[in-house]
């Protein structure tokens, strides 16, 4: 066994055999606490599910915003690339933009540990996958809380439960981690590298801890980020107020361990961390954002329940949970100090949300588009931790419990006029507290009645007690009356009740709300399994791409195959946004999210030979899946890989789209007509028979040719491209008389018509066929291509020139690819009669050799301590 992988069964040990102490029994005690909390979670996160009908417990879809057209479908693809159903590899995915990075998405949407679910569902199910996946990340992370809290101070394990269970299901993770899977790795990261914080204070598993970072970061290093600044603020609390760290060299040592374990965690991270970070450099840019902060009302709101909204942070945790942090700063029981720094800790961390140098800190350096507000997460947990410190000891004296009311009742009276509260708040609240202030009334009624249930791990002293249910009542002072023992699990009981009502009317209200004010997917049904059917049944890859069109949400080639443009990713590179929609192809998410065109023309450029088209034969709905009619159209195109005379496209002026394509393309296909322009109607004249197009990347509205039906068009710049659209066919007469419905003003370029004419296209395919590759090898990230002897020019490979692509010619050493016009090209000599291609993702080499170098520091690390124990 490696010496790091046997000190660490040697801590776990340790700890297991620790002897009489201030933590005697914890690790029975963290047992009973981590498993109470994460069936409580996992319960409450299913009711709330249930409580808003939505699926698996309803009928009514969770696919909005990014849930349906981002993570479900990079879920659906992770499960046919572990169960080895796709045509790339971990380097590459075929399936999406024409051929784009994947270790870099794998990175950033699947690396977390439980993904692995997802191989164990059937490919029908794999909306249920996913919420699993999201269930078990959240439930971890109330489990992970309770073992915190009682590590941090002894207590009751109920009510470190019920706490976890409060983090867990805060109002951050029903706003947003619920609908982001991925950020939810940083909830569960955040007390567990708290508790890597204690291990490094204490001097304790130096080797466990950095592997603990390490697979936070791996998981979601954008959360793990945040959440390693959170745990950065809990240890320094703790250094100056814990027992174990009273000198400074003592706090030196423990925060110097500390920034060690960190640093090799983060090194082990690096082959995943480096090769994410770099795409993030090379990825479409989006508008710079300029950090607003959120008005306080909004703010002081958001600590309510079933509150939601994406410009203000999310920090509700409960009524009673929140009651409790507000009694810290008064308990008297809790020692001065560390009163005083954890409530400094809770409200810098408050105010740092809302200035914009801290804002930038907290989201390394890069305002986020959409939610600014996503490390609230960590302020939830700072809060649970306050309100673990003020309870653990016992309930807080009445003038503390006084104080803290006086605070919830004047945080909630200054927010009742945000935009954020919703009907349900102010009585839900209002129910909440009122069933905390019985259960502290009990509590304290129990602890004078001698209904105290000893904890001999907890400190004696002042305060009512909570109950510990575990501890035994005769170990200590006389057996307590029926009455007295009844009381303290009444307590509880309502404590719970609380919480877990609150939590889920929150859940159910979030839902409920996000469904009717965001855009959303419907769930998978009839019409995604009809257009993977027919795809898997053309599929004729390498030969040819197979696209499957548009479905209904996003990424529709992760969630039915073939190898189309659709691709929606933050790691979408700008090359390839660039190339597509300049050859007319549509886009979301300002320019990450490519959409499918349909035109003869890209289809040959690209090689698609079989296209699927489906349509709805029924309206969309939210509470059912749709159906479709499916065709499908197969028609002759160029190989993957063609041969041009020139290294650099060449053919008709001008900068439309229609005229990029024919350069690309290396022929002339349209007649490009000056149209004339009279009020809202395009006049021109093309040759009969030929296709209309019409390119209006900006333009909002309808466009309709005379006698046909309109074609609508959505640009909005920058968030949206509007994709070239046909518009029919051009009558005997030559004459093309276009109606314009714009929606505002009409935003059109210099050449917005294009006509198609289909003789010219099939002799410009016939002759790249006929000069093109012979024969295409594709495997997991590689293409081979045979060519006809003497080729000479260029050997264009249908797949947009990203960073990462090498190729050779012959028996050529690889290079850097080149590019033809945006795309992948390999120069020709006449005298090689092969090409071959190969994708390695930018960064990997590079991460590698940090995270070898930070593998032999574990290791050594390990050794060392080893040989301090022994001697």
């Amino acid at each position: 066994m490696p010496p790091a992988a046997d000190t660490v069964l040697d801590e776990v040990v340790d700890e297991e055999d620790a002897g009489p102490g201030p933590r005697a029994g914890t690790p029975a005690r963290g047992a009973r606490a981590a498993g109470a909390a994460g069936l409580l979670t996992a319960v409450l996160f299913c009711l709330a599910t249930a409580l808003s009908r939505s699926h698996p417990f309803g009928p009514v879809t969770r696919n909005v915003v990014d849930l349906g057209q981002q993570y479900l479908p990079y879920h659906a693809y992770w499960r046919s690339f572990l169960r080895g159903e796709t045509h790339g590899d971990a380097f590459l995915n075929w399936n999406s933009g024409f051929g784009a990075g994947f270790l870099g998405d794998i990175g950033t949407y699947l690396s977390s540990p439980v993904d692995l679910l997802v191989v164990f569902f059937p490919a029908d199910r794999i909306e249920l996958a996913l919420y699993v996946v999201t269930a078990v990340k959240i439930t971890a992370a109330g489990a992970a809380t309770a073992l915190l809290l009682l590590r941090l101070r002894p207590g009751p394990w109920p009510v470190a439960a019920v706490l976890g269970t409060a983090y867990a299901l805060s109002g951050w993770t029903f706003n947003f981690g619920s609908t982001v899977p991925m950020w939810l790795d940083g909830l569960a990261a955040f007390p567990l590298l708290c508790l890597v914080g204690e291990w490094a204070r204490t001097g304790r598993r130096p080797v466990l801890g950095p592997l603990v970072v390490a697979l936070a970061w791996i998981a979601n290093f954008y959360t793990a980020y945040m959440a390693t600044l959170g745990a950065a603020v809990v240890l320094v609390v703790r250094l100056l107020t814990a027992e174990e760290t009273a000198t400074a060299r003592q706090r030196l040592a423990g925060a110097l361990r500390a920034a060690r374990g960190v640093l090799v965690g983060v090194g082990l991270a690096a082959p995943l961390v480096v090769v994410v970070f770099l795409g993030t450099k090379t990825a479409d840019p989006t508008p710079e954002v300029t950090f607003a902060p959120a008005a306080w009302t909004d703010v002081l709101a958001r600590f309510l329940p079933a509150t939601a909204s994406t410009s203000s942070p999310a920090l509700f945790i409960g009524t009673p949970a929140l009651f409790l942090a507000l009694t810290l700063p008064f308990n008297r029981a809790v020692a001065p100090r560390v009163r005083a720094a954890l409530t400094a800790a809770v409200v810098l961390v408050t105010l740092s949300l809302q200035w914009e140098p801290t804002h930038l800190l907290w989201h390394a350096g890069a305002s986020p588009n959409g939610v600014p507000y996503r490390q609230a997460f960590v302020l939830c947990g700072l809060l649970l931790i306050a309100a673990w410190f003020s309870v653990a000891g016992g309930v807080p004296r009445p003038a503390a419990l006084l104080a803290g009311g006086a605070l919830l009742g004047g945080l909630a009276w200054a927010a009742r006029g945000s935009v954020d509260v919703d009907p349900w708040t102010f009585p839900v609240l209002g129910a909440a507290a009122l069933l905390a202030l019985v259960a502290a009334l009990l509590a304290l009624t129990a602890s004078r009645t001698g209904g105290r249930l000893p904890d001999p791990a907890a400190p004696s002293g002042t305060g009512g007690a909570l109950p510990d249910p575990a501890a035994s009542s005769t170990t200590g002072g006389a057996l307590p009356s029926r009455s007295s023992r009844l009381l303290p699990l009444l307590a509880v009981l309502l404590l719970v009740a609380a919480q877990a009502g609150e939590a889920a009317v929150t859940g159910k209200r979030i839902e409920e709300q996000q469904r009717g004010e965001v855009a959303w997917s419907p769930r998978i049904g009839p019409w995604h399994e009809a257009v993977a059917r027919e795809t898997a049944r053309a599929d004729a890859w390498p030969r040819y791409r197979t696209e499957p069109g548009e479905v209904p949400g996003g990424n529709d080639v992760l969630l039915v195959g073939g190898q189309g443009a659709d691709y929606y990713s933050s790691l979408t590179s700008e090359a390839t946004s660039r190339t597509l929609v300049s050859l007319g192809f549509g886009a979301y998410a300002k320019g990450r999210h490519l959409v499918t065109l349909d035109n003869p023309v890209t289809d040959a450029l690209f090689s698609v030979g079989t296209r699927i088209r489906s349509t709805p034969t029924e309206p969309v709905r939210q509470d059912a899946p749709p159906r479709a009619a499916v065709t499908v159209t197969t028609t002759p195109v160029p190989p993957l890989v063609t041969v041009r005379p020139s290294p650099r496209p060449a053919g008709p002026a001008g900068d439309s789209a229609f005229a990029r394509q024919e350069r690309l393309l290396g022929a002339s296909m349209y007649e490009l007509p000056a149209p004339r322009r009279t009020g809202r109607t395009l006049t021109a004249r093309c040759p009969a028979g030929s296709q209309v197009w019409f390119w209006a990347p900006e333009y909002r509205g309808t466009a309709a040719l005379a006698g046909q039906e309109p074609v609508r068009f959505d640009g909005r710049p920058p968030a949206v491209t509007a994709p070239m659209g046909a518009l029919g066919t051009v009558p005997d007469s030559g004459e093309v008389r276009i109606a314009l419905g714009p929606e505002g003003r009409a935003r059109l370029p210099r050449e917005p018509v294009g006509c198609l004419v289909r003789a010219r296209l099939d002799a410009a395919v016939d002759r790249l066929t006929a000069t093109g590759a012979t024969r295409v090898r594709a495997t997991g990230h590689t293409v081979t291509a045979a060519l006809p002897p003497g080729s000479t020019g260029v050997a264009v490979l249908a797949v947009p020139r990203t960073s990462g692509w090498r190729c050779a010619a012959g028996d050529a050493g690889l290079r850097p690819a080149r590019a033809y016009g945006g795309l992948v090209a390999v120069p020709l000599d006449g005298r090689a009669d092969t090409v071959h291609c190969s994708f390695r993702p930018p960064g990997l080499r590079l991460g590698g050799a940090v995270g070898a170098a930070a593998l032999l520091a574990l290791v050594a690390t390990g050794i060392l301590h080893r040989g301090r124990n022994r001697g």
